[in-house]
């Protein structure tokens, strides 16, 4: 299973926990994990198949450009990181 890291934004859905155990072998899977866990927080990451527009994924500490496709070892660190928009 993945160590998953929530960003401040989705903490609702989580309960307040920031770290979270998910199983899938691909980022999509463990959305899909996730979403099974706290229902509606695949909407939060996800539009119409892809990563929200706003979202990254880094997996050990690596931003991957994949998206949902990206493989995901075993006892891999997630982090879903949601950029923060300035004016």
């Amino acid at each position: 299973m993945a160590k998953v890291f929530i960003p401040t934004l989705l903490k609702e859905l989580t309960g307040g926990q920031t770290e979270v155990q998910a199983d899938g072998s691909t980022v999509r899977q463990i959305i899909q994990d996730l979403d099974r866990q706290f229902p509606g927080i695949g909407a939060r990451l996800t539009d119409g198949g892809r990563l929200q527009p706003n979202i990254s994924v880094a997996i050990d500490g690596e931003v991957t450009p994949l998206g949902l496709v990206e493989k995901v070892p075993l006892n891999a660190e997630v982090h879903f990181v949601t950029a923060i928009k300035g004016g």
